[in-house]
């Protein structure tokens, strides 16, 4: 059975925390300190007292044994948060050490900047002492606790037998703070981990999306922040096939940038499914150990640009604003909006940001004859020297022109749509002799001519139906 001291040294280990004081907000730990509130006055008049007990009132082991169920159902939850593979494997090591690393912090941010040497002595010390309370939490016994909750509570608590362990070298190591080294020592560890993936949520995630905060009420301005995607296309550089040249100039581009290189700002325009956002997000998750992150940003959302800026730039990772299927209908604010962020605006884009589009419109804008001038117009701005004639032109014009650099994805030829779809169905394991690469040469052909023509993305749905193992629909 636990021990009133231990209880009490818990609690004002928690309390003492300076830096990771937002593992106070959460639940389990929440949990936990309601236990051990609860059964420190149990167990104080049972140190004190004779050797028979007064029994709890029902009213008490209803308490009790709430908070406990309470705390049971977090802990069985956590299990599919950090992917523990199984129930024994809850202990409050690997919980506090995930938490550790989800938490922001003026140290965590720090330590996202600058390498645990370049840290003032001062904030170093007081890294180490955190650390060091950090590890005395979490060698709270959950199996003692269990024993004493059920000591007090009686037939009325009832838990798995060995769901919860006590120390068990056998078990995997947590990536940076294991439970047989103090916690102290692995600052460095701490650091570089910090500096690669980043703090906080950004941490936890390669990909996000700005967007609106869910909320109860309508009342109040709208709030934006990062949404992490929880369900990301899982895609890579070895699932695409073909655009070898296109791909290199944007892993290049992509290169110099995480390195601390200048870097352009990137439109890659051409004919829809040609893998223009498959490229983008497949070169970033390439570069995501690299302190890489993408984040979306519809088109809707590119007036909130200072928002954006403001919470990007005085972090110490690179972020990729990809914008997918850029377009406008006409040069509205959102428009205007995008060719300040890009270039010309008083607002600088922060040094580690660049900004990936994709589009199907070569200039981006919905153009119209009626933008164009006529001939006598033309000739005359020609003789006059007048130009304002192609204003509407250049404006239209403008907004393409101030991305750095522009890759075209064209429609593959026959040959080049075959060769893709060859390669997809090799990863698959489809191909295993020549009929059958003959016969899946010509029924790749008549997928293209009934569904929506030559393109990776054509080739990819084709490869998928024929895994599925159905009839062609001309069968």
């Amino acid at each position: 059975m636990i021990r009133t001291e231990q209880l009490s040294q818990w609690l004002l280990s928690l309390d003492s925390l300076t830096f990771f004081r937002g593992i106070h907000q959460h639940r389990l730990i929440q949990k936990l300190q309601q236990l051990c509130e609860s059964l420190i006055p149990l167990l104080e008049k049972h140190d004190h007292g004779t050797k028979t007990v007064e029994p709890l009132s029902l009213a008490q082991k209803r308490s009790l044994v709430q908070i406990w169920a309470e705390l049971l159902e977090t802990l069985v939850s956590i299990t599919k948060v950090i992917h523990l593979t199984s129930y024994q494997n809850l202990d409050l090591y690997t919980i506090l050490a995930d938490l550790v690393l989800q938490d922001e912090n003026v140290l965590t941010l720090a330590l996202e900047r600058h390498p645990v040497q370049q840290l003032s002595l001062e904030l170093a010390t007081l890294a180490q002492a955190d650390l060091d309370r950090l590890y005395d939490l979490a060698g709270l016994s959950l199996k003692d606790l269990t024993d004493t909750v059920a000591f007090f509570a009686g037939p009325a608590l009832t838990s798995p037998q060995n769901l919860f362990i006590t120390h068990n070298d056998s078990r995997e190591p947590h990536r940076v703070l294991p439970a047989h080294t103090p916690w102290s020592s692995r600052i460095t560890e701490l650091g570089d981990f910090i500096r690669t993936h980043g703090a906080g949520i950004l941490g936890q995630h390669h990909a996000f999306i700005w967007k609106q905060w869910k909320q109860s009420s309508h009342k109040g301005p709208s709030q934006y922040s990062l949404y992490p995607v929880l369900h990301e296309d899982p895609i890579a550089l070895d699932d695409l096939s073909g655009y070898e040249e296109q791909r290199s100039v944007v892993i290049e581009n992509t290169r110099r940038f995480v390195e601390g290189k200048s870097a352009n700002n990137m439109l890659l325009y051409g004919d829809r499914g040609t893998g223009k956002s498959a490229t983008v997000k497949a070169v970033c998750r390439a570069f995501a150990d690299r302190g890489l992150k993408l984040i979306e940003v519809r088109k809707r959302d590119l007036m909130h640009f200072e928002e954006i800026a403001e919470t990007l730039s005085g972090r110490g990772l690179t972020f990729v604003l990809f914008i997918d299927d850029l377009s406008f209908e006409a040069t509205d604010d959102t428009f205007t909006g995008l060719k300040a962020l890009l270039e010309g605006g008083l607002e600088r884009r922060p040094a580690n940001v660049v900004i990936y589009a994709t589009s199907n419109r070569r200039h981006l804008v919905k153009e119209h004859f009626a933008d164009r001038p006529t001939a006598a117009q033309a000739a005359e701005a020609l003789t006059t020297g007048d130009v304002r004639a192609f204003d509407t032109m250049q404006e239209q014009l403008s907004l393409a022109d101030r991305f750095g650099v522009t890759v075209v994805f064209t429609a593959p030829n026959q040959e080049e749509y075959l060769a893709i779809a060859e390669a997809i169905a090799e990863r698959r394991g489809l191909l295993t002799t020549e009929s059958d690469r003959e016969r899946f040469r010509q029924n790749a052909l008549r997928w293209e001519k009934w569904f929506n023509g030559r393109s990776p993305r054509t080739a990819q749905q084709y490869v998928d139906w024929l895994a599925g193992g159905e009839l062609f629909p001309w069968e």
